[in-house]
């Protein structure tokens, strides 16, 4: 998990930087020469291999003035998370056909992460941020929102119980949330694969081995007892443009995303806009409403780039061998104590 660790010292550093900007660039709306595909049933194809890999996070970090970044702050931003992060990025694809490295002490770094180390483009220009709606690219947590966030920061952490422990350190859920939803970019295993039948759209996410499945025939959702780690998402089109809404969604899960994350309560409902903009490129827009954690509905916009693939397989289970040395740690811990 150091690599992990690391990368996310180097996020927390980077969004310390400079002062908040609050102006913003309007958000760009998708071509509209262009015409999606069609499947066999005459949907619009959203099918493929896609991958949402960026050095865009979902706030805007402030060291940027606007939504749209000037040549001068990517370079920046490019030069202070390859800086601060050293060996762990490294962009160039692992090839298949090498053989097995050779064993040693501690692995390379750099053979976690395979982030495209740019910032996202929309419409040819730079984002500085996921979120454009507040302006400022901030997430407008309500006040009692903030107290608890605080609070859960300066708390210590209980090694009592499995599940006290994160769902993301219990393979529950994947690491920087890529799942969703929302689905948000992460350092490695960042593709998807999106299927399409007339009833269902499914999205197999590579992280984690979860898939996402849509129902098109019936936006009736589920019960609010029943509660996925996924939640319940229901599906239908308007034009070309797939949208999908998702309640019941576990509130002990949560987004951790680059850039902050958020917590689901109850009352989250988010909706998501998938609209194929050209061969290689899906206009995934989402927005999250929750007036227990928001003081606002917010809004955000995310390329997604057509991927050569393949999936890897993401061997992450319920259960694994860390979590009884996690717990075993604790046990030695009280033992210290007392």
């Amino acid at each position: 998990m150091r690599p992990l660790v690391k990368l996310c010292i180097a996020v927390a550093s980077i969004a310390t930087l400079g002062a908040q900007a609050a102006t913003a660039a309007a958000p760009a709306k998708p071509p509209v020469a262009y015409r999606a595909p069609r499947t066999a049933t005459g949907a619009p194809d959203l099918q493929g291999l896609w991958t949402n890999t960026a050095l865009t996070f979902l706030q805007r970090p402030p060291i940027f003035k606007a939504l749209i970044a000037t040549d001068k702050e990517e370079a920046m931003m490019i030069g202070l998370f390859k800086s601060m992060t050293g060996n762990l990025t490294n962009p160039a694809p692992i090839d298949p056909k090498l053989p097995a490295p050779p064993v040693v002490k501690e692995a390379p770094q750099a053979d976690y992460l395979e982030m495209d180390l740019h910032l996202a483009r929309i419409d040819g220009q730079p984002r500085t941020s996921w979120l454009v709606e507040p302006a400022d690219g901030r997430l407008p947590f309500t006040d009692a929102e903030k107290k608890a966030r605080a609070a859960a920061e300066k708390a210590p952490e209980v090694f009592d119980n499995v599940e006290d422990r994160d769902t993301q350190e219990r393979c529950l859920t994947a690491i920087g949330s890529p799942e969703g939803p929302p689905m948000m970019n992460t350092g490695f295993n960042g593709h998807y694969q999106i299927l399409q039948t007339r009833d269902y759209v499914a999205i197999q996410v590579e992280m984690n081995h979860d898939v996402r499945i849509i129902r098109m025939a019936d936006r009736t959702h589920l019960p609010a007892a029943i509660d996925p780690w996924l939640g319940d998402s229901v599906g239908w089109w308007e034009g070309d443009t797939l949208v999908v809404e998702t309640t019941n969604l576990n509130v002990k899960g949560h987004v951790y995303s680059l850039g902050g994350g958020f917590r689901y309560s109850p009352k989250t409902k988010i909706t998501e806009r998938f609209t194929r903009t050209a061969k290689d490129q899906i206009l995934y827009e989402f927005s999250v409403d929750d007036p227990q954690v928001f003081t606002k509905v917010w809004k955000a916009q995310m390329p997604m780039r057509a991927a050569k693939g393949p999936i890897y397989e993401y061997a992450c289970h319920e259960g694994n061998y860390s979590l009884p040395n996690i717990l075993a740690g604790g046990r030695m811990a009280d033992k210290a104590a007392k």
